[in-house]
């Protein structure tokens, strides 16, 4: 009999049970639960739907287990927005809530970003957020996936959620990366092979030498973008590097989980490093990539550096050493994803050079990201970014154009006011 993946072993820890197989269903125990500014008040809304029905929130199962951040509409573009951040404090002051990252008060970010920045989610965790991106710390080595405020609702309620095991997709990476390739190339580049649905309900775990020397921060946009090919979940094992980057930030015990050597998967891909080119996502999907290069002539309006995909430290200082020194072409605009990576950014001077370069440095936001504000896109404007989606409408109006690519890609465009390889500009 063949052995188990890691994430069918901890959705069996979760459930109770010995051995879990693709497509069983069952109940699991969830260790962490996270709302935002966005699903907050729509969980809220539906607890209002069910106390019509007589069923009221006497108390959440576990208040420690949960927390919140403020990171869609911050700072407020509205009074709807305003309000809503107001709705979550009033929510977490009632039920005891105690993490509460409150934009304006300190440490606060993107949520994706605090889910491991703050080791809100440890390694061998059963973790599910109200956000489609909560796939993102699967890279710590948990099972991590969004859900709907409903599904929300339930788990504050009862600490449980049903789910069906998903299949798993091996994504095999090997060889040496070299310096113009970053995570982002790898994740557009196995989403352009395997489709936008490549993944539905299934977890796509990564591995191999070159996943294997990824840094913490390059491993987190990998499982990032599983949601992208319609993943269930994404996933690595944790390892060293792991336990590092977690030493520096917590000493809560956890349990680590592993597949077994002789674990079955649905199916296997293997990429070699070496041969991946800096990649481009196209209008109007994560999935129609090409080649940075082939892309010379197009002209861009602005150049983005944000997100839970594209604005990690790490983020930061590759894009930083591309624009040292030089100038931006076009409106280019940088919000480090959480404020204790703008923090460390400003120690390291990268600050100092997206500002020097003529860019303009915002607060830790997703509104330019999903097309709320802090930067929308005009009608007719084209952009390249460092985010995860590109659908029409998605960072502005309708008949704008959204190019994903790394922070490489993007600051080396800035620089041209075209899309550019960051080879044709280090040379």
């Amino acid at each position: 009999m063949a052995g188990s993946t890691i994430t069918e072993k901890i959705l069996a820890r979760a459930a109770g049970k010995q051995r879990l197989y693709p497509n069983d269903v069952v109940f699991t125990k969830v260790d962490k639960v996270m709302m935002h500014d966005v699903s907050g008040p729509g969980v809220i809304k539906v607890f209002g739907e069910w106390e019509k029905k007589g069923v009221k929130l006497e108390r959440i199962w576990d208040p420690d287990r949960v927390w919140v951040t403020e990171d869609h509409f911050v700072p407020a573009s509205d009074r709807v927005s305003a309000e809503n951040v107001n709705m979550l404090s009033n929510f977490t002051r009632k039920f005891g809530i105690n993490k509460h990252f409150k934009y304006g008060l300190g440490q606060y970010g993107i949520c994706h970003t605090l889910s491991h920045e703050e080791a809100m989610v440890l390694p061998g965790e059963l973790y599910v957020g109200g956000d489609s991106h909560t796939n993102t710390t699967g890279a710590m080595g948990a099972f991590a996936a969004g859900l709907g405020h409903t599904d929300i609702a339930y788990v504050l309620m009862n600490g449980e959620i049903w789910f069906k095991v998903p299949e798993t997709l091996l994504f095999k990476i090997e060889g040496n990366k070299p310096p113009h390739i970053m995570a982002k190339d790898i994740i557009l580049q196995i989403i352009g092979d395997i489709g936008t649905d490549g993944a539905n309900y299934k977890a796509m775990q990564f591995s191999g030498t070159a996943v294997k020397n990824l840094t913490m921060e390059e491993r987190l946009t990998l499982t990032n973008m599983t949601t992208e090919a319609g993943a269930k979940n994404g996933i690595i094992e944790a390892d060293e590097t792991t336990f590092a980057y977690l030493r520096e930030r917590t000493d809560a015990k956890y349990a680590p989980v592993v597949s077994d050597h002789d674990a079955e998967y649905s199916e296997v891909f293997t990429y070699e490093i070496e041969k991946l080119e800096p990649t481009v996502a196209k209008p109007f999907s994560p999935g129609n990539i090409t080649a940075a290069r082939d892309l010379q002539t197009t002209e861009l309006d602005k150049a983005y550096i944000g997100s839970c995909t594209g604005a990690k430290l790490e983020d930061l200082r590759e894009a930083a050493k591309i624009l040292k020194g030089k100038k931006v072409k076009i409106r280019t605009e940088v919000l480090p994803a959480a404020q204790s990576i703008y923090m460390k950014a400003i120690k390291e001077g990268l600050i100092t050079i997206f500002m020097e370069a003529g860019a303009v440095v915002g607060p830790p936001t997703c509104g330019a990201c999903c097309g709320a504000h802090m930067g929308v896109l005009g009608k007719g404007e084209i952009c390249i970014s460092t985010t995860n989606r590109n659908f029409p409408g998605r960072m502005g109006h309708i008949e704008s154009q959204t190019y994903l690519a790394s922070p490489m890609v993007v600051a080396a465009s800035a620089l041209t006011g075209k899309i550019t390889d960051p080879r044709d500009v280090t040379n």
